[in-house]
């Protein structure tokens, strides 16, 4: 099978991806033969091209702040829904903007896609959020798959480690550090920092946003783990089925006095299965410095998962970055390489 692929949005994360499939030979060493034949992006406008765009040159003019509208392709202009329609993409590479509460637009194109029996990889997490298992049921009946590693922990594997590499183990409850700006400024507490001081240095950094109520008030972190909750646990919970608690109530004394009794306090969230389903939440926990969550410092994150067979098994990695994320839809995209083969 040849992979022809359209960029519905291509922002940081496609632009990652893209830069990916530039550094190597995938086509070779990975059998995964593919083009890029069109790219729709709300700012950058619209571009198809059936024999394949030269991704080299697309990324030479958004580098130079251009927009596409600068390169020579058969079709512009096109919407994102008219690009998955019209165009002769048989992958959809979705790396629009999140819309938690709604999961729109991203939602409308992920469901078209599969509609039109087109494959589906992407980071947002709005779709997977709102309407999981609709979307893996409309892939099946499709005949596609729609795959979404990337909107957990980035590039480290998260769902695919549960469903794919544990599969055989029950999981019976997934607890860890899901957002990373949370992480690092809890780090900078202990380090003697006052909140807003980390804060700031968190946003100075990119880590954090202008607005960090996200991040900060554990909403980031909720979406997430209603996703890990849905997606591995066979739970069927909406966002607000998962208590959420942030890190703007815990003050230096907090923390500094946690580290005198040999505990650390970290943003986690969790979830376990429970006779009437799953019990799912976001708060901060002091943890003990033997846990293997304690020591995951900086933006770093982590999850560990509690199975049957194999007791807990911990994965740390980073969760958010430009190559981090793009890897994450490549990851997708060579597995379904290699379901198709």
């Amino acid at each position: 099978m040849k992979f022809k692929l359209a960029f519905i949005g291509f922002g940081v994360v496609g632009q990652g991806l893209a830069e990916i499939l530039e550094e190597k030979d995938f086509r070779k060493e990975y059998d995964f033969d593919y083009e890029v034949v069109a790219i729709s992006d709300m700012k950058l406008g619209s571009i198809y091209e059936p024999e394949g765009l030269d991704i080299s040159k697309v990324l030479d003019i958004v580098e130079n702040k251009g927009d596409l509208e600068e390169y020579p392709a058969a079709e512009k202009g096109w919407d994102p829904i008219e690009t998955i329609v019209k165009s002769d993409a048989n992958t959809i590479i979705e790396v629009t903007y999140t819309d938690m509460k709604t999961g729109g637009p991203a939602l409308e194109h992920v469901r078209t896609a599969l509609k039109e029996g087109k494959h589906v990889v992407s980071t947002n997490k709005g779709p997977v959020a709102n309407e999981a298992k609709k979307l893996l049921e409309l892939a099946e009946e499709n005949g596609v798959h729609y795959m979404f590693e990337g909107t957990v922990l980035s590039g480290t594997p998260a769902i695919n480690l549960a469903l794919m590499t544990l599969n055989g183990c029950e999981i019976k409850e997934i607890k860890g550090i899901v957002n990373g700006t949370t992480n690092y400024i809890l780090t900078k507490m202990e380090e003697g920092m006052e909140y807003e001081e980390a804060l700031k240095k968190a946003q100075e950094l990119g880590y954090a946003e202008a607005d960090p109520t996200g991040d900060v008030e554990g909403i980031d972190a909720q979406g997430k783990i209603e996703i890990l909750s849905n997606t591995v646990m066979d739970a069927d919970i909406e966002l607000e089925d998962v208590s959420r608690e942030g890190i703007t109530k815990l003050t230096l004394s907090d923390i500094e006095e946690a580290k005198k009794e040999g505990y650390r306090w970290k943003l986690v969230g969790s979830t376990k299965k429970t006779e009437s389903g799953v019990d799912a939440k976001v708060s901060p926990e002091k943890l003990p410095l033997d846990h293997p969550l304690a020591n995951v410092m900086g933006p770093t994150n982590a999850l560990t998962y509690t199975t049957d067979y194999l007791d807990e098994v911990t994965i740390i990695g980073p969760g958010a970055g430009k190559k981090e994320t793009g890897f994450a839809l490549l990851v997708d995209l060579l597995f379904i390489n290699k379901m198709e083969k």
